[in-house]
């Protein structure tokens, strides 16, 4: 049996669930989310507030998609119920955000200023980051959504905008994200 797989997956009072034709409903308070089972012969059913998910064989394709299965439910229920946020840090002198309706408008050092539609679900923020002496001047953009799948696409998009360099740092990087810093080139006299 698949050690995740075989979790219940426990189910917050305020979220409501619905299985029919190979496709899981929620509904909580932070929205509706419907997901298509990626493998139809895995069983989904609700009993005492709780998602069981069971597979009907021991072959290797249906025990890799058990797995899998129960954590995009898991996603799914826990999305529902209190939502998912990702940080992106703006990272630069002169780089800027400002959220005005469904849109981002971002300053990232180019000649013309790059404006991102968000996708329906996903809500965007932003927050200035005191400066210290030693640090580029960092804003905060804090998205969030119910979806896991399609924050972290929306997320992935907004880096690709301005990556981060490796010798100042500046660009776009997700809050949990390391990058590696290069030494500069040394002058020799």
């Amino acid at each position: 049996m698949s050690r995740i797989g075989k979790l219940p997956i426990k189910l917050e009072d305020k979220v409501k669930v619905a299985v029919a034709n190979g496709v899981v409903s929620f509904e909580g308070p932070k929205g509706k989310l419907q997901v298509k089972l990626p493998a139809p012969e895995i069983k989904v059913e609700v009993k005492d507030k709780a998602l069981i998910i069971t597979r009907p064989n021991e072959d290797r394709q249906v025990r890799a998609r058990h797995g899998l299965t129960r954590a995009i439910l898991a996603n799914a229920a826990k999305g529902v119920a209190t939502g998912w946020e990702k940080t992106l840090a703006i990272r630069g002198v002169g780089y800027r955000a400002e959220v005005k309706g469904k849109q981002l408008h971002l300053s990232l050092g180019f000649s013309h200023p790059v404006v991102f539609n968000l996708p329906e679900g996903v809500t965007a923020e932003v927050a200035k980051t005191p400066r210290t002496e030693d640090q580029l001047p960092t804003v905060d953009v804090m998205l969030r959504s119910a979806d896991r799948q399609l924050l972290g696409e929306v997320a992935v998009q907004i880096r690709a905008l301005r990556p981060p360099e490796p010798y100042k740092g500046k660009g776009i990087k997700l809050s949990t994200e390391t990058v590696r810093r290069k030494e500069g080139k040394t002058g020799t006299a």
